[in-house]
């Protein structure tokens, strides 16, 4: 019975996306811009930044996708395009303990936004003319853990350099 109690005295956590765009855009097809002819085998790399800020209205906050997106030719260092995406979602929580609310913008709101991403993704590689970039699900925990991690090895520099 204590079990049923301190289950019903957890906190109930509420997340809505109050809304999501498209802060910044940009995709140079250099492909195209340099006239070459034929099929070629693309070489992707993606790189995926995140970034979360409270916000001045009670319980929201902004969290942002940061994404480049590198094609180059596998048979030579070519680009053949690079996109460069900021995909914001406005987002209005509650419910979440304060020591957990650094991972929770930065794995679960990114995992909301993360499928208009791949879409935006997917239609701006194929109105540029080539096939439609579909990318893999990203792993928002790692992502995290990296970035924790990087973080820790920064300040352990910092204190061998003072």
């Amino acid at each position: 019975m204590a079990d049923n109690q301190g289950a019903q005295q957890a906190p109930q956590v509420k997340m809505n996306i109050l809304t999501q765009f498209i802060r910044d855009l940009s995709f140079e097809n250099i492909l195209a811009q340099k006239g070459v002819q034929g099929e070629v085998q693309p070489d992707v790399q993606v790189q995926v930044n995140l970034d979360a800020k409270k916000r001045p209205a009670d319980h929201q906050f902004e969290v942002t996708i940061k994404l480049q997106v590198e094609s180059k030719a596998k048979d030579s260092d070519a680009r053949l395009f690079l996109i460069e995406l900021e995909y914001a979602g406005i987002f209005h929580i509650e419910g979440v303990p304060e020591d957990q609310m650094h991972p929770f913008l930065l794995i679960e709101c990114p995992r909301m936004l993360f499928p208009f991403v791949r879409r935006i993704v997917s239609d701006v590689t194929r109105d540029g003319g080539f096939p439609p970039l579909n990318l893999e699900n990203i792993d928002f925990v790692q992502l995290y853990r990296n970035e924790l991690l990087r973080r820790q090895q920064a300040q352990g520099n910092n204190k061998a350099d003072a």
